[in-house]
């Protein structure tokens, strides 16, 4: 047991996955809470403040977006999707509103436990590059308050999730030199697999979305294709 004490909260309600993933993990020395609907999993959640979110989407008494929707209001805190629904849709809108990762169901407990590392050692890094990432970044129109996390285009601020605020924070701090899509996905997510391209293409989408940009504009960040990403060390017309 390695005794790491780290705290995670289980919402799940079928019996038996709960069990096993609870077994699974208090073997590894975590702290397990569980729950089995979506209003004693936000008790639980108010009440023990954990450093981690299993989140099945199909729970009896409300959808496991809607409870993704009222963590994300009130924390970062890293939340793992295990859910049986493997369509890309429903995979696109749990990361688009904030879900670090995406397991689907069944899996290996060897990949649940990688992905649990992963999630953990990535939140406490960007807390730890949160200390160093100070003061402003501008680059034309956009403007990015470190200390803050937010981010204004034209004055107005613009609304991103966790996820798409660490990828532009990411390529801010590399303005002016191409990150290849592999680099981008092992520190957003640390974990690469067939759909990590896409996930992250799906997120620039967004975020160009956001920006106002037009499509095949690159004001901001520049797509090298089939290499990767380049936030724009000036603007370029």
């Amino acid at each position: 047991m390695s005794g790491n004490k780290y705290k995670i909260l289980i919402v799940e309600d079928e019996e038996n996955i709960l069990k096993f993933v609870k077994t699974v993990l208090s073997a590894h020395g975590y702290h397990v809470l569980c729950a089995k609907s979506g209003m004693d999993g936000w008790m639980l959640f108010e009440s023990h403040c954990p450093d981690l979110v299993i989140l099945d989407l199909g729970l009896p008494d409300m959808d496991g977006i809607q409870f993704l929707k009222r963590v994300r209001k009130k924390s970062s805190v890293p939340v793992l999707v295990l859910s049986a629904r493997s369509n890309e849709k429903d995979k696109v809108e749990a990361l688009d509103l904030g879900a670090n990762d995406y397991v689907t169901k069944p899996f290996g407990t060897a990949e649940l436990e990688a992905r649990i590392r992963t999630a953990l050692r990535n939140s406490n890094r960007w807390l730890e590059r949160g200390s160093i990432l100070q003061g402003k970044f501008h680059m034309g129109a956009l403007e990015i308050d470190y200390d803050a996390r937010r981010l204004f285009v034209d004055g107005q601020e613009v609304k991103l999730t966790q996820t798409e605020y660490n990828i532009v924070s990411l390529l801010s701090k590399q303005a002016g030199k191409v990150m290849t899509y592999a680099e981008i996905i092992q520190v957003i997510w640390g974990w690469n697999d067939s759909g990590s391209t896409k996930k992250l293409q799906v997120n620039m989408a967004n975020i160009r979305k956001k920006f106002g940009e037009r499509p095949g504009a690159a004001r901001y960040i520049h797509n090298e294709l089939g290499v990767g990403y380049r936030m724009n060390a000036e603007e370029e017309v």
